[in-house]
């Protein structure tokens, strides 16, 4: 009999811990626009209907936080009802016997400190906060809020360029996006309710692939202004600004410290998941505008002060990405055939393919830029390519479709330990790699961290090691312009605008640190709203388009179309795109599946449409 209990517990609790993973992510998580405290309330009532009834602090205790959560919902409830609700979740916490009642409990303080100023607004105004109500969760997730819904009706529709140009009311950059774009608009797509999110980067490389971007004309330009405005950095984030700006009417000047524009899509992307020639295509429609010059090797301030930029133009944007690599500080660092991964990847860009014809190769670091290192290295001929990452695979940063295709190429991944120390022979030439085995350790921040195993050092035998363990801003030129010192990035107000400096802007990974490009894109197109308001106008982008009226939901339960490679095989041998694109069927097929939530059941797109 005791036997049987000690079973029952364990599965019950392996049943528990799992629903309460996902109850955790579901508040945390709740949708855009939802009350945060409403989420809250729903999943600690589901929680309480799985007590047992034995344990006094989760079946009664539960109870009372469910009623006094209830009572700051409805706007019914003081300070003290808070406090005391704090105080109770502590005892559930420190008292209950088991994972449904304290996990409960911690995830309801959790909520609290996520979402003080919520619990603040009901107990003192006794509603939710201006910003909470019903929203399109693909637009909402967008860091660009590109009108998603009605570019996929265009695409149903055939109208490939008026999808493309929907998409550039808030995305100059479509075809980029299309390759590259780690869609966060599909992680709240409402479809997954019925099977699973619509394929929307699939829909939109379909798009670009059926009309090239630089073949569908841009909307026109405003009535010019005579403003001038300066960018600075020609990379995502820099030349969204100057195409918005642009179209507003203003005259824009963007300095490019390289030969190229693009920035990390033109020099951080191999050309085997972003294709050079279908970037162009996104620049050369951008530069269509008329109202942009470009001056290309131009470094800011080396070759131009700051201080005559600032006063040769109206207003000023430093959008300087973070185009530098780190590296770990281990002994042997400095040894010959040891190289920044970014600059490994810099090179490529510029079409200087580097020679690792017999050579076995190390790539230090768990994210894009490391997967993109350890397939470009293949790509080189080199004879082994092996990832080193101290957590686990499931903790690495990468996209998990980058890792796949690591390892379909042949990249053995080295999970779960940490750098040591990189051998070198007797003229100081890489020839090994020292690592020490890691353990999965307690939770830190919210994810697993890591310690060291009790198990001896390993080293693996290799020439060149790769360190790719994130990116760097070099900011330190401009480090007047309120620079913190530690991230090296920018403070800027909420317009952009950077404090003590009325005409100087700042956006982009130089501000927010290494990010997506679709968030780079975002900050863009916010800075030039922000600009141009400085400037004294409210600018609207012309050119309107007629969408097609929303179809009915098609219910049906389909299976969501994924987009397949090129066989690894192949693929390995050269840098040409690896990625094949939908047909017209399967792409007419993801088009019936939109829901077309900005017309039925979550409101209409408001705000951030310029």
């Amino acid at each position: 009999m005791y036997q049987k209990t000690v079973i029952y517990k364990n599965e019950m609790n392996e049943k528990t811990m799992s629903f309460l993973k996902r109850y955790v992510k579901r508040v945390i998580g709740n949708p855009p626009g939802v009350c945060p405290i409403a989420v809250q309330l729903s999943f600690l009532q589901s929680a309480h209907s799985q007590t047992c009834g034995k344990c006094v602090p989760c079946r009664d205790g539960l109870g009372e936080v469910e009623i006094m959560l209830q009572k700051i919902m409805e706007g019914k409830a003081t300070s003290k009802t808070l406090d005391d609700m704090i105080e109770l979740c502590h005892m559930i916490e420190d008292t209950a016997d088991c994972a449904i009642g304290y996990e409960a409990a911690r995830v309801v303080l959790e909520s609290i400190e996520l979402f003080k100023d919520e619990y603040m607004s009901h107990i003192n105004n006794h509603r939710c906060l201006p910003d909470v109500g019903q929203k399109v969760p693909c637009i909402s997730y967008c860091p660009a809020h590109v009108d998603i819904p009605n570019y996929v009706a265009l695409i149903g529709e055939h109208r490939y360029a008026d999808a493309i140009n929907c998409i550039r009311l808030d995305n100059p950059f479509p075809t980029a996006c299309a390759f590259i774009c780690e869609h966060p608009c599909e992680e709240k797509c409402r479809r997954d309710l019925l099977d699973s999110p619509i394929n929307i980067r699939g829909l939109k490389k379909f798009a670009v692939d059926q009309i090239s971007a630089d073949q569908v004309k841009v909307p026109e330009c405003n009535v010019t202004t005579g403003k001038k405005v300066a960018v600075i950095g020609g990379g995502p984030s820099g030349l969204t600004a100057a195409y918005y700006l642009s179209l507003m009417g203003h005259k824009v000047t963007v300095f490019e410290e390289k030969e190229h524009l693009g920035g990390m899509l033109y020099y951080g992307i191999p050309n085997y998941r972003l294709p050079k020639d279908r970037l162009d295509q996104d620049i050369a429609a951008i530069l269509s505008t008329g109202n942009i010059e470009i001056k290309y090797n131009t470094n800011i301030p080396d070759d131009i002060s700051m201080d005559t930029v600032r006063s040769e133009y109206d207003a000023v944007y430093i959008s300087i990405g973070a185009q530098a690599g780190k590296t770990v500080n281990v002994p042997g660092s400095d040894a010959d055939g040891v190289y920044s991964a970014v600059e490994m990847l810099g090179e490529i860009g510029r079409g200087n393919i580097p020679d690792y014809t017999g050579k076995r190769v190390v790539v230090v670091g768990g994210g894009n830029v490391a997967m993109d290192a350890s397939r470009s290295a293949v790509r080189c001929n080199a004879e082994e390519v092996t990832v080193i990452y101290r957590r686990r695979q499931v903790d690495m940063t990468a996209l998990p479709s980058e890792i796949q295709g690591a390892i379909e190429e042949g990249v053995e991944l080295l999970t779960l330990n940490a750098p040591v120390s990189i051998s070198v022979d007797k003229k100081n030439k890489v020839k090994g790699f020292r690592m020490q085995p890691q353990i999965i350790s307690l939770y830190r921040n919210g994810q697993p961290g890591v310690t060291k195993a009790n198990a001896e050092e390993r080293e693996i035998p290799c020439e060149v090691v790769l360190m790719a363990i994130g990116q760097d801003i070099v900011s330190g030129p401009f480090k007047e312009y309120n620079v913190d010192d530690k991230r090296k990035t920018f403070k800027t107000e909420s317009t952009a605008r950077v404090p003590g400096y009325e005409n100087v802007f700042a956006g982009g990974d130089c501000v927010f640190g290494p990010a997506t490009v679709i968030k780079a894109i975002g900050a863009g197109k916010v800075a030039a709203i922000n600009i141009d308001n400085y400037l004294g106008y409210h600018h609207k982008i012309l050119g309107a388009i007629d969408y097609p009226e929303p179809k009915a939901n098609d219910r049906t339960h389909i299976g969501r179309v994924h987009l397949t490679d090129r066989s690894a095989r192949e693929r390995r041998k050269n840098f040409d795109p690896v990625e094949n694109g939908m047909t017209y069927d399967e792409a007419m097929q993801e088009c019936r599946k939109c829901l077309r939530c900005d017309h039925f059941g979550c409101g209409v797109v408001e705000g951030g449409r310029i």
